[in-house]
C-alpha cells in the first residue's frame, strides 16, 4: 500500500532532526483528504520520517519512525525498551506495584500512555489518531509480561482533545482489550504503603503516579510537623506525612467521597487516624479563611489540578498559582515549609519559580527553595521535547521579610 507523503515547512528541519515528535497543522502542506489514524510519510528537505495523521487535532502529525511505517516488531521493541527501563521500580524495596509503563513521547510512542496497577495495564490516548496503535501496543504488552492479567483502554470523551503531556483528562470508562478488567477493590503498593486504586472512576488513570517519589520525599520532612495538605484527593501526601511522623495532618479537597477514600487508605495502612482529619471544602476559600483567622501550619502542601489545558490559558493559570501560593505562604509559621506543585505544561520550570517569587511579594514573605524536581524516572523526557517536562515540584522554606 502506498504511503501518502506530506511536505513540511523547511524551517522545522533542525527541530525534527533533533527528534521533536510533533508537527502542527500550520506547518503542513496537503492532507485534506486523509483520515485520522492513517500513516503518512513526511518530508522536510532531505529529512524523512513516518507518522500518524490526525484530521482534528492541532497536532497534524505525530512522528514515530525515521525508517519505515511501524509494524508489530517495531511496537514490540518500544514496549520492551520501556519495560526494561522500569526494572528498578518493579524491584524496589519496599515494594511498588504501580507506575507508568509507557510515557508517550518519552518512550517513542507519541500520544499514548500506559499505567501499570498490579497485574493490570490501562492505556490512555490523547488524540483520535492514536487509537490506530492501541491494538499493537496491547498485543506487545501481553507478550512482554506473562504475569499481566488484563489490558484495558480508557475511553475518550468525544469532545476531548490533547492537553498537558502526562496529564490525562477526565475519562468516560474502561473497555477491556484482552484479559480481565481490574477489580473495583484493587489495592496497589507504593514504597510499601497501600492504596486503593479506582481505575474506572478515579482521576487520571486511577492515581497520580507522577508524584510517587515526591510523596516519599515529603515523608522524610514531616516528622513532628503540623501539616495541611490541599487538593488531597485520596490522601497520597497525607499518608506519607503520617508515616513520616507528622504531629497532625489535615487533608482538604472539595471532591465527593474523597474523605471516605482517604480514611479507607489510612485504615488500610494501620496509621493513626486520630492524627488526621479531612475537610471537604474549596482549597482557595479555606486558605483565605485561615489567613483571616491567623491559622498557621508548619507545612502546607499544594498539589492542584492543571489550571490550563491550552497555551491560551497560561496567563490565567499563572495568576491562579500566584494567588494560591501567596495564600499558602501566609498560612505557614516562620521557617515552615511550602510544598508546591504544578502539572500545567504551559508553565515551565522558570515560569513556576517566577510565580513563586511573585507569590512571596504578595504574601509578603521570603521563600528559599531547598528542593526542586520534576517527574520521576518512569516519565522520561527526550532532550528535544521540553513539552514533556510538565511537572514542577518545589519545597521552599518560608520566612518573614527582612
Amino acid at each position: 500500500m502506498n504511503t501518502p507523503e506530506l511536505t513540511i515547512d523547511p524551517s522545522l528541519r533542525a527541530r525534527l532532526q533533533q527528534g521533536h515528535p510533533w508537527i502542527y497543522r500550520n506547518h503542513v502542506s496537503g492532507g485534506e483528504r486523509l483520515r485520522s489514524g492513517q500513516w503518512v510519510r513526511v518530508r522536510c528537505g532531505g529529512w524523512v520520517a513516518y507518522g500518524l495523521w490526525d484530521a482534528r487535532s492541532a497536532i497534524a502529525v505525530r512522528v514515530f519512525s525515521r525508517t519505515a511505517v511501524p509494524d508489530a516488531d517495531w511496537f514490540g521493541e518500544r514496549v520492551w525498551e520501556a519495560w526494561d527501563a522500569r526494572a528498578a521500580i518493579r524491584n524496589s524495596i519496599p515494594a511498588t506495584s504501580a507506575y507508568r509503563w509507557i510515557y508517550g513521547e518519552g518512550d517513542g510512542l507519541p500520544g499514548l500512555v500506559v499505567d501499570r496497577y498490579g497485574d493490570y495495564a490501562v492505556i490512555h490516548t490523547y488524540a483520535e489518531s492514536v487509537q490506530a496503535i492501541v491494538a499493537p501496543v496491547a498485543a506487545a504488552m501481553r507478550g512482554c509480561d506473562p504475569d499481566l492479567r488484563g489490558v484495558s483502554l480508557h475511553q475518550r470523551p468525544q469532545d476531548d482533545e490533547e492537553g498537558d503531556p502526562g496529564v490525562p483528562p477526565a475519562v468516560a470508562g474502561l473497555r477491556p482489550l484482552w484479559g480481565d478488567l481490574p477489580p473495583d477493590d484493587l489495592v496497589i503498593q507504593e514504597h510499601g504503603l497501600y492504596f486503593r486504586a479506582d481505575l474506572r472512576h478515579g482521576q487520571k488513570t486511577g492515581l497520580f503516579l507522577d508524584q510517587r517519589e515526591n510523596r516519599r520525599a515529603i515523608e522524610s520532612l514531616s516528622s513532628g510537623l503540623t501539616v495541611l495538605n490541599c487538593f488531597a484527593y485520596t490522601g497520597g501526601f497525607s499518608l506519607y506525612a503520617l508515616r513520616g511522623g507528622a504531629d497532625t495532618v489535615i487533608s482538604v479537597d472539595s471532591g465527593h467521597g474523597l474523605a471516605e477514600a482517604t480514611a479507607d487508605n489510612i485504615a488500610l495502612n494501620r496509621l493513626e487516624a486520630r492524627r488526621h482529619s479531612f475537610i471537604t471544602e474549596d482549597c482557595f476559600g479555606l486558605l483565605d479563611s485561615y489567613v483571616k483567622a491567623g491559622r498557621r501550619f508548619q507545612m502546607v502542601i499544594l498539589d492542584p489540578p492543571s489550571f490550563a489545558r491550552t497555551k491560551g490559558g497560561a496567563y490565567a493559570a499563572q495568576r491562579a498559582y500566584t494567588r494560591l501560593n501567596a495564600l499558602a505562604m501566609r498560612c505557614i509559621e516562620p521557617g515552615g515549609l511550602l510544598v508546591t506543585s504544578s502539572c500545567t505544561s504551559q508553565i515551565g520550570p522558570e515560569g513556576f519559580r517566577s510565580m513563586l517569587g511573585e507569590s512571596a511579594v504578595a504574601a509578603p514573605r521570603r521563600a528559599q527553595i531547598i528542593y526542586e524536581v520534576g517527574q520521576p524516572a518512569d516519565h522520561p523526557v527526550p532532550v528535544s521535547f521540553p513539552e514533556g517536562r510538565y511537572l514542577k515540584f518545589v519545597v521552599a522554606r518560608v520566612l518573614p521579610v527582612l
